[in-house]
């Protein structure tokens, strides 16, 4: 599994309680996961699909 270097998402919003980190370290994906769960599952997408998301707000 490759090292992600997480960051929280600035469409996380203000509310710390509903955060959603992502990784763009790794060239050809994105990783998100949930901040609360640093251990938990990681979500594996393409940077394309990533960016179709981010800008569907």
């Amino acid at each position: 599994m490759p090292e992600f270097d997480f960051v929280k998402s600035t469409y996380s919003g203000q509310d710390m309680n509903e955060c959603v980190e992502v990784a763009m370290n790794v060239p050809g994906m994105v990783a998100v996961r949930d901040s609360k769960r640093a251990g938990g599952p990681v979500i594996e997408v393409a940077p394309t699909a990533w960016a179709a998301f981010a800008g569907s707000r």
